[in-house]
């Protein structure tokens, strides 16, 4: 395996228990669809990390890859009166990941975090391991103790 992300490490210092899940990014495939047929894991049980702002502060949202992220509901549980997705070029400057590998375990600073409410009655989710090509798999509660998040209904 190659060397481990700066969420494994965050990960392994705590003590939580994950599985790393790589696959190839030759094709150029790194959306999340593709991710889950190409790590072998439904859809419903992969969740991507997605980045929205409101002025200078930021949010993260974890929510299934074949949902999109309701802004409405999302500026709600953020306590703002809207948010907006942060451009991916801001991306890396404020998180230190690019898309296709941004973890919500191990960003620059910790923003406050929301995990959609349907990872809630999972065993396992799967999320980016910080780099694109690697996933981990853990149980939905272990990954919101460690960046503080809530559950919360956060799709359309």
């Amino acid at each position: 395996m190659s060397s481990k992300t700066n969420a494994m490490r965050i990960l392994d210092r705590k003590k939580i228990d994950y599985d790393v899940l790589t696959y190839d990014v030759g094709d150029g495939k790194i959306d999340g669809i593709a991710v889950s047929k190409k790590i072998n894991r439904p859809k419903e049980m992969v969740y991507k990390t997605l980045v929205a702002h409101r002025e200078q502060n930021l949010f993260i949202f974890v929510i299934p890859v074949a949902e999109e992220l309701d802004l409405k509901k999302a500026a709600k549980a953020a306590g703002e009166k809207k948010v907006e997705m942060l451009p991916v070029k801001d991306l890396q400057k404020w998180t230190g990941y690019v898309r296709g590998g941004c973890s919500p375990v191990g960003m620059k600073r910790n923003y406050p975090t929301f995990i959609d409410s349907s990872a809630d009655h999972l065993q396992k989710i799967v999320v980016s391991a910080g780099k694109i090509g690697m996933q981990i798999e853990l149980e939905p509660g272990k990954l919101a103790d460690i960046v503080e998040a809530q559950f919360l209904q956060l799709t359309k």
